[in-house]
């Protein structure tokens, strides 16, 4: 698994915001929503185009 960050201002696929911070990936569907992860309990499927690569502080990278 990857860790990922979101883009400020990112939607899941039902169009509410998610919160920007690092999140598993874990995977990309059929349908192209790739799946992220905050926890167990907390997962967003997103836009690819939508995630970055985190620096090591957990920032994403622009």
């Amino acid at each position: 698994m990857d860790i990922v960050a979101v883009k400020p201002e990112t939607r899941d696929r039902k169009g509410f915001f998610i919160h920007e911070t690092a999140y598993k990936l874990m995977g990309v569907d059929q349908s192209g929503w790739a799946l992220i992860c905050l926890n167990d309990a907390t997962c967003h499927y997103v836009d690819p185009d939508d995630l970055q690569l985190p620096d090591i502080s957990g920032i994403a990278l622009d």
